[in-house]
């Protein structure tokens, strides 16, 4: 699998696991918490919608309050672009958010390190659309 491969399956990976989460319809919930998590390095950091900054520790506390708290959620992405180097990638896209009929969107920008296997994401920024 080459780079952008890497990244492009990290990115539908993420968005039917986290999907998969706020829905709460796995029965092994710590199985798929170590799938989510295994997707990112420990350096990760992101800033949300919202302007706020969070690290890697402060997603894997958050994940646990939300799983199973939106069941009808779907989690999609669409219009991304890919542009990668020998050691890091960086993705556009828009994810979109759907509860109850109402849609959330945001446009996104990831940079993603590799290793052999797979892109880890290092740092995310979401703006809302």
């Amino acid at each position: 699998m080459n780079n952008k491969e890497k990244i492009n399956t990290e990115l539908q990976d993420f968005c039917e696991n986290i999907e998969k989460w706020f829905q709460g319809n796995e029965q092994d919930q710590h199985a798929l918490f170590r799938k989510i998590i295994s997707g990112f390095s420990p350096d990760f950091k992101m800033i949300n919608g919202d302007g706020n900054t969070a690290a890697l520790s402060m997603f894997s506390e958050w994940l646990p309050t939300v799983f199973g708290k939106f069941p009808d959620r779907s989690v999609q992405i669409e219009n991304i672009e890919i542009h990668c180097s020998e050691h890091h990638g960086i993705a556009t896209y828009t994810e979109i958010q759907t509860t109850e009929g109402i849609a959330n969107r945001r446009k996104s920008s990831a940079v993603f390190l590799f290793n052999e296997d797979k892109a880890l994401w290092f740092h995310l920024i979401e703006n809302w659309i």
